[in-house]
């Protein structure tokens, strides 16, 4: 049976003893992380947010097996929060369609949501028509059953089956209904009643009911990260982002699909031990991705703090644009793209020089106190941001 056809659904319940530690600790991180962010010198708030953002774009959509251009979502990004784009190479359509979708997901957050603006963003993420199917664009999708599968060798596994169209558009009504007048901190139908929904757990709920009704032929997961992204900003009341729940999920993505399907199918011990729509064990999973993505908020404010630091220490230091161009790369992509760093193959990619004057820049970026050299040699020598300046 899958949650959507018990005769409770969709009034979920849930044990708020269960819960509590971990939304405690969420707080806790959600309480540091605001102040931090307060604390952050004029104008890094939104250095700070333009990496949340790059981390969100580009991880939302890994999640679906798709890959962006980094450098065109880093353009698009800065374009739309008004940052210098100096350097940077223009943004293509499919990143400023995502960006300009991510971005009115958490915008006007006192406004209420509506069937249209979903299909808007579900249309952001397809600028150009599929040439290898017919997909339904804007709209809602059509008579065919709604399955989340996948492939083992010659068999198809079927995950899920979301409820079926003649079905669809009362759910998605009640939904969207519900997201407009729950109210974070009230309790709200169609909880049970017994239950406090705090306004992180409304994000919980948020993400797993509309994944659940399933509303499109393609981008369901993305349109539901991006209203999570809302639900989470409502409850924090700022529409700036200083952490991606996406790059949290994407990295824990086995996980995420197997929690996701074993609540959808009415597997968790919970469910099976008492009502088909008690989330407890789906909620306790989320708040933990979302404890993990504040860590990681947190770090990513204080990679923009030292490398404003970097670029103090290093004014007065004579270095060629290409230097500067990848030295940024470095200090935006710190413990991400470069866990490793970087190497002179990679420095020729980005900097689109010769091989010979990547080695040279290298060696110059060492000695100017820039970069210091990795344990290693020969070919897989590598470099990394010397730290001296903190």
């Amino acid at each position: 049976m899958y949650i959507w056809e018990d005769k409770t659904w969709p009034y979920f319940s849930l044990d708020a003893k269960v819960i509590k530690p971990r939304l405690k600790n969420v707080l806790a991180l959600q309480k540091q992380l605001t102040g931090k962010a307060k604390d952050l010198p004029t104008g890094l708030d939104k250095q700070a947010e333009m990496d949340a953002l790059i981390q969100d774009a580009i991880k939302t959509s890994q999640i679906e097996g798709e890959t962006l251009n980094v450098s065109s979502v880093r353009s698009s990004v800065a374009k739309h929060l008004g940052l210098d784009q100096a350097g940077l190479a223009p943004g293509n359509h499919q990143s400023e369609n995502l960006i300009a979708m991510l971005c009115s997901a958490t915008d006007n957050l006192d406004q209420p949501i509506n069937q249209q603006l979903l299909c808007e963003w579900q249309a952001a993420l397809f600028p150009e028509p599929s040439i290898i199917r017919n997909l339904a664009i804007g709209e809602l999708r059509g008579e065919a059953p709604m399955q989340v599968t996948s492939q083992m060798g010659n068999r198809e596994i079927i995950h899920f089956e979301a409820p079926p169209k003649k079905r669809l558009q009362q759910e998605l009504d009640e939904f969207i209904d519900w997201f407009n007048l729950a109210q974070p901190m009230n309790l709200a139908q169609p909880m049970n009643k017994n239950v406090e929904m705090h306004g992180i757990v409304r994000a919980a709920v948020t993400h797993l009911w509309l994944i659940t009704i399933h509303p499109f032929e393609d981008g369901n997961g993305r349109v539901t990260r991006a209203i999570t992204d809302r639900a989470l900003a409502q409850d924090e009341k700022t529409s700036i982002r200083f952490y991606s729940l996406s790059a949290v999920i994407e990295s824990n993505r086995t996980a995420y699909y197997e929690i996701l399907e074993n609540t959808q199918n009415c597997k968790t011990k919970m469910q099976q031990d008492g009502s088909a729509t008690n989330i407890t064990e789906w909620v306790n999973w989320f708040l933990e991705i979302v404890a993990l993505a504040m860590q990681y908020g947190l770090q990513r404010i204080e990679r923009v703090v030292d490398k404003t630091r970097f670029w103090q220490t290093h004014s007065q230091t004579v270095l060629s644009e290409q230097q500067i161009k990848v030295l940024n790369r470095l200090l935006d992509s710190a413990g991400d793209e470069f866990i490793d760093g970087i190497s002179a193959k990679k420095y020729q990619g980005i900097a689109n020089v010769s091989k010979a004057t990547a080695t040279r820049h290298l060696t110059e970026l060492v000695t100017k106190a820039c970069l210091i050299q990795l344990p290693g040699g020969g070919r897989s020598t590598r470099y990394a941001i010397n730290t001296e300046f903190k």
